[in-house]
């Protein structure tokens, strides 16, 4: 291995920072194996998602009143905030004490974490996570979030729904379409997937819940999960 550090962009969807209550297992244990890779000449990016705390808030705007998109979309961009203040602090020995809020501003990235949160209406978290890679001249993300594959149809609907273990960003961005709402569900963002495939990056779609998967991931070792690139 290189004796030069390298940098290893996570987005952290918010379904697993806080799930139906902050979930301060996930947070320990992640911790633990983050922590353990940062002694290997590891430094990490943590975007964290908005995951169910967003899509609460913003159903309860849309019942309460009529709202825009917009609107919706700060809703959502204020939880991922919080999420990632929640991080930044479990990580606090490690981190950078400022969030990043706007990808496309230089980062001045001398510690061993930086943490960053959503950015504008019209761009999610993964969007967030790209540009930071396209910056810093990263070429992975790994994407954690609450299933263990892309599949071919919606597994919650379809019991032979069959796991995708590679695809091409093209057949991705075929299945999963090219366009950003707020509360949009996906396994990553069909903008965002259109910049990663002009940078030729890849992406791992994982289910953090199952944190020795992230470990074997970061070790180089097989893992349960999809590759796009």
């Amino acid at each position: 291995m290189s004796t030069e550090e390298e940098i290893i962009i996570i987005s952290v969807g918010g379904s697993l920072i806080c799930p139906d209550k902050v979930d301060t297992d996930f947070l320990k244990r992640f911790k633990v194996i983050i922590e353990k890779h940062l002694k290997r000449k590891k430094r990490f990016v943590l975007i964290a998602g908005g995951g169910r705390i967003a899509r609460y808030y913003q159903e309860a705007a849309r019942s309460a009143a009529g709202i825009n998109k917009e609107d919706l979309d700060w809703i959502g961009i204020h939880a991922t905030r919080i999420n990632a203040q929640l991080l930044r602090t479990v990580f606090q020995k490690h981190a950078k004490p400022k969030i990043i809020k706007h990808p496309n501003e230089p980062v001045d990235f001398n510690e061993k974490i930086l943490v960053g949160a959503g950015w504008k209406p019209g761009c999610s978290t993964d969007y967030d996570a790209v540009l930071l890679a396209k910056q810093l001249g990263v070429k992975k993300i790994i994407n954690m979030s609450n299933i263990d594959y892309v599949y071919d149809k919606d597994p919650k609907k379809y019991s032979d729904a069959k796991p995708i273990i590679r695809m091409g960003w093209k057949d991705f961005c075929k299945k999963f379409g090219s366009k950003w709402s707020p509360g949009l569900n996906t396994p990553f963002d069909p903008v965002a997937s259109k910049e990663a495939e002009a940078n030729q990056m890849a992406v791992y779609i994982i289910n953090g819940a199952k944190l020795e998967n992230l470990d074997n991931l970061l070790e180089g070792k097989e893992f349960i999960g999809t590759t796009i690139s």
